[in-house]
């Protein structure tokens, strides 16, 4: 379960079958990079946070070819409604999902920079399995230089979560 010390304010998570062109700025909030962004947008599931009919945040779940495996791909809350719990809502309805479908690990990936993301998931219980070397460069579509957190942006960390007992 995750913790901050935030209260977790509920709103409604739900399935998204709708463009995801017009979901294309919360994406942008998660992936620097069009190029990268480009490629994955249309894959897999999509589950929305609504308060009332306004979508806030999102999640993007893909299978990524490992049997009893699913990957959160992108996920992001508009900054107007983060620390509010929604984000871990939308881990807690993905986690459901590959429960749902008997997967036994929920992958994701973040920025070795990006330290809160890095906290956040770790307080969602996932664990740290993988360093990938540069993942983010300009050959990825990401900046030369760019910063995440004060830190060069240049290695992706991976982390999973195991769902069996």
């Amino acid at each position: 379960m995750c913790t901050t010390s935030s209260a977790a304010q509920p709103v409604s998570v739900s399935a998204f079958d709708g463009s995801r062109t017009a979901l294309r700025f919360l994406f942008e909030l998660a992936e620097d990079s069009a190029l990268q962004l480009d490629s994955y947008i249309d894959m897999g599931e999509m589950l929305v946070a609504l308060d009332g009919a306004q979508v806030i945040g999102h999640v993007q779940i893909t299978a990524p070819g490992t049997d009893g495996e699913l990957e959160i791909k992108n996920m992001a809350v508009i900054p107007s409604q983060q620390r509010r719990g929604i984000g871990r809502q939308l881990v807690a309805a993905a986690l459901d999902l590959a429960r749902s479908r008997h997967c036994r690990t929920v992958r994701v990936s973040t920025a070795a920079a990006d330290t809160e993301n890095l906290r956040f998931y770790q307080r969602c219980g996932f664990r740290m399995q993988s360093i990938e070397h540069d993942a983010f460069g300009p050959a990825q579509g990401y900046p030369e230089g760019a910063l995440s957190d004060g830190i060069e942006l240049r290695d992706r960390v991976w982390l999973a979560i195991d769902l069996e007992p």
